[in-house]
């Protein structure tokens, strides 16, 4: 295949990965939390009855930390137990996402953050199945831009449904439904985004790659340390 079929392929699978799921949300229609509580939920209880059986947690789990690893491809969920201890419930392979190791500093620059966060909300009509916003900029993010005169830092950083994204976490139709019951069961002030580089409670010598800012080692410690409390 020469080059110039091979870009025009990869140009069209772009067109089409954002445009195929806009027309299928339109599709589908604007609905309520509540309304895709009453779809989605009974299939996501029972895709995740053995899960919870398994770590003796009820139904819905009050609090979740979503721990996302940049160079696994991974999303690790775990949920409160009876103790109020984090348990790990269910690992969902990341099926798209973009950039590499290191912050997200500006908008357009295809990072996926890094750092300790929140869920703002949640999209019951997005583009991409259901998503849940993170909480990005963060109140540091915020303040380490303004130390170095950045602005435009970027936004509408999701964890959703399909398999393509730039600068979200693309998982999967079926794992954003299990994440968006998840979170609004749990509420959206009981859930934590944790994401990070490596895990690096496995790889405490994981070294940033060059051109990391300096202040990004407090938040690596601070991650490893959140990381550290988990099973």
């Amino acid at each position: 295949m020469d080059v110039s079929r091979r870009s025009a392929l990869v140009a069209l699978g772009v067109v089409l990965a954002v445009v195929v799921p806009a027309v299928a949300q339109r599709l589908r229609g604007r609905a309520t939390v509540r309304e895709r509580l009453v779809t989605y939920e009974p299939a996501v209880r029972a895709r995740l009855a053995a899960d919870l059986a398994r770590e003796g947690l009820a139904w819905p789990p009050r609090h979740l930390w979503l721990v996302a690893l940049k160079r696994e491809r991974m999303l690790r969920v775990y949920a409160a137990g009876p103790d109020a201890r984090p348990r790990h419930l269910r690992d969902y392979p990341v099926r798209g996402a973009s950039g590499g190791p290191g912050p997200k500093l500006r908008q357009g620059d295809g990072q996926v953050p890094e750092g300790i966060y929140g869920v703002e909300s949640l999209n019951p009509n997005s583009h991409y199945h259901l998503a849940l916003r993170v909480d990005y900029p963060s109140a540091d993010d915020r303040a380490q831009a303004a130390r170095e005169g950045r602005r435009e830092l970027g936004g509408d950083i999701m964890i959703h449904g399909s398999n393509a994204s730039v600068g979200c976490l693309a998982m999967g139709d079926e794992a954003a439904e299990d994440l968006f019951v998840l979170a609004a069961r749990a509420g959206v002030g009981h859930v934590r985004v944790w994401i990070a580089p490596v895990d690096l409670r496995a790889q405490p010598r994981w070294t940033p790659p060059a051109g990391t800012p300096r202040w990004m080692d407090a938040r690596y410690r601070a991650l490893r340390d959140a990381l550290s409390t988990l099973p």
